[in-house]
């Protein structure tokens, strides 16, 4: 038997092995959808990353680089500084005043109560929201381990390999809920940054050295006439902030505003900021480096150009299979089934509590028993997940394309939302639904016909995010300041959390 089966064996069955551990551990629905507050720093941190970290890393991303060079790692600057300010901006406030929110246990649960119950638009709304760009979210996961089973195992069918990649995150997050993910995330983020560290330290050294590498770049330089060695070739200025832009998803997903509202205090999370911030950074860079040294590299072997079968994000699975010895190689790629499962497992789990929580207890079943709702819970992951399948189903879906939009839903209808609902208490239930409305149509509407109608003018498009953003933000503030003032218990609230948040600093 091949030894790479062995190992993406024993990884899976470790990962049902903690799924089992956590359902244990579960005794009410709290516990399943926010692992009942109880996450230390390192737990916090590595949760956060990789359930942010989805496929896209280890295959979108260095699929970018290697097909336009240097310039495609806009993205990973952009992540990188929005992630910092999101730790630092975002993170234990949103702890600390989803606790004060009646302790909400959802986004659209805490906007519900910050602004005071007025009605249940916004919790509806904001629920419909996670749940349409989710969907979308966890079919681009569903995608990424569509493809790395196919590279795998040889003959096997699009759709075969598709439920052979959902099976096991759906397994887990069924039985074992928040805790489950938080856990298996851990363990994921140690594999994803292991690989990415690895693989192009083996691409540099089968090189020969950085002369080597960089003549051999130079070579496909000539050869295709793009400029892979720049951050500023083949791009614009208003390109650099299209790309840069992916940052201002950050303060708007809902699977990792989840992980500060799990965190056990404050503290923990300044902690985790650090320990998160680390990891990510080295990801990234390894990330671009996969991508970047994959053209010196086939660009001197091109007779191997094959192994990718004309797929630009297939490198990394390429390159580990070429490189390293098969017991090595299951393990490097059982890195990009933790991302694909780390993502994918958070996203089915956010989008079961949007509609257990904010849909079956909120409108149908108020009184629900706690075992109830866990058991709803996991019906709702099967049902999400089966969707995402049917819109995986076709085999030509890129996974950037598909992470790229539902980002950037979730960062123009949420981003500015959350940043202004934990800063302002002047911020009015109007002004917030408003915002997430503006957010969410302006970015659909940019990425469905104003980018196309840029294009076929022959001018330079936009990331619909950076519009829906900015969209957000400024019908919350003008919508806040012609509507009136918040009731007094709403501001008390407010300024409770808020002094709380920051005598824990």
């Amino acid at each position: 038997m091949n030894p790479m089966y062995i190992t993406f064996g024993l990884y899976l069955i470790a990962v049902l092995l903690i799924g089992l551990a956590a359902y244990f551990s579960t005794r009410n629905f709290d516990d399943y959808i926010l692992g009942g507050r109880s996450l230390g720093p390192f737990v916090t941190a590595m949760s956060a990353g990789a359930s942010d970290m989805s496929g896209w890393l280890l295959m979108g991303l260095p699929g970018a680089v290697y097909a336009a060079g240097l310039s495609e790692s806009w993205i990973a600057i952009g992540l990188i500084i929005g992630a910092w300010l999101n730790w630092l901006i975002v993170a234990g406030r949103l702890r600390v005043h989803t606790e004060h929110a009646n302790n909400a246990l959802t986004l659209p649960d805490y906007f519900y109560h910050r602004f005071g119950a007025k009605g249940r638009a916004m919790k509806v709304i904001s629920a419909v929201i996670i749940l349409f760009f989710f969907t979308i979210y966890c079919a681009s996961g569903v995608v990424a381990g569509a493809r790395l089973f196919q590279s795998l195992f040889e003959g096997i069918s699009y759709e075969t390999a598709m439920w052979l990649g959902a099976g096991a995150t759906i397994a887990y997050t069924f039985i074992g809920g928040f805790l489950a993910v938080s856990w298996t995330d851990t363990v994921q983020a140690t594999l994803m940054i292991f690989a990415l560290i690895l693989t192009p330290v083996m691409v540099y050294l089968s090189l020969g050295g950085a002369a080597e590498m960089q003549a051999a770049i130079q070579t496909a330089s000539a050869e295709t006439g793009k400029h892979y060695g720049s951050l500023f070739a083949g791009t614009t200025f208003l390109g650099i902030i299209s790309t840069a832009a992916w940052g201002l998803g950050y303060f708007g997903q809902p699977h990792i505003l989840a992980r500060f509202m799990a965190a056990e205090n404050v503290k923990a999370l300044s902690d985790a900021r650090r320990i998160g911030m680390t990891w990510m950074i080295l990801c990234l860079g390894g990330a671009v480096a996969v991508g970047y040294f994959g053209i010196a590299y086939f660009g001197g072997h091109p007779e191997q150009l094959a192994e990718m079968g004309g797929n630009n994000e297939r490198i990394f699975i390429s390159l580990a299979t070429l490189l390293f010895n098969p017991w090595i190689a299951g393990i490097i790629l059982s890195a990009i089934l933790a991302a694909v499962m780390s993502t994918l497992s958070c996203q089915l789990l956010v989008c079961s509590s949007a509609i257990t929580e904010d849909f079956y207890k909120g409108f149908l079943r108020p009184q629900a028993e706690q075992k109830e709702l866990v058991w709803v819970g996991r019906i709702m992951v099967l049902a999400v997940a089966i969707i995402a399948v049917l819109i995986a189903a076709d085999p030509e879906s890129k996974v950037l394309g598909l992470v790229s939009y539902a980002w950037a839903g979730f960062g123009a209808a949420f981003g500015s939302v959350v940043i202004l609902s934990v800063l302002w208490k002047r911020m009015t239930a109007n002004g917030a639904l408003w915002g997430m409305i503006a957010g969410a149509v302006v970015c659909v509407s940019w990425a469905e016909w104003a980018n196309p109608a840029l294009k076929a003018a022959g001018w330079s498009t936009m990331y619909e995010i950076v519009p829906g953003f900015i969209a957000c933000g400024l019908t919350v503030f003008v919508v806040s300041l012609l509507d009136k003032k918040p009731e007094a218990s709403v501001i008390a609230t407010f300024e409770q959390a808020d002094a709380e948040y920051h005598a824990a600093k």
